[in-house]
């Protein structure tokens, strides 16, 4: 019985440094997404497009 529970011990251990690896990557990815937004920038030009032509109007 012994051998038993050693075996399920190893098996949830192992299950559990399996998740806080999982839990560390999704947190260093979204740090790094949250951490450069100019790589998310997109310039728009429609207000510049937008006040030309009410402007020849």
């Amino acid at each position: 019985m012994s051998k038993v529970l050693k075996v399920i011990a190893i098996i949830a251990a192992i299950a559990a440094a399996v998740a806080g690896i999982i839990v560390v990557v999704k947190k260093l990815a979204a740090k790094k997404q949250a951490a450069s937004p100019e790589e998310n920038y997109v310039s728009c030009s429609c207000e510049e497009e937008f006040a030309s032509e009410t402007v020849e109007k």
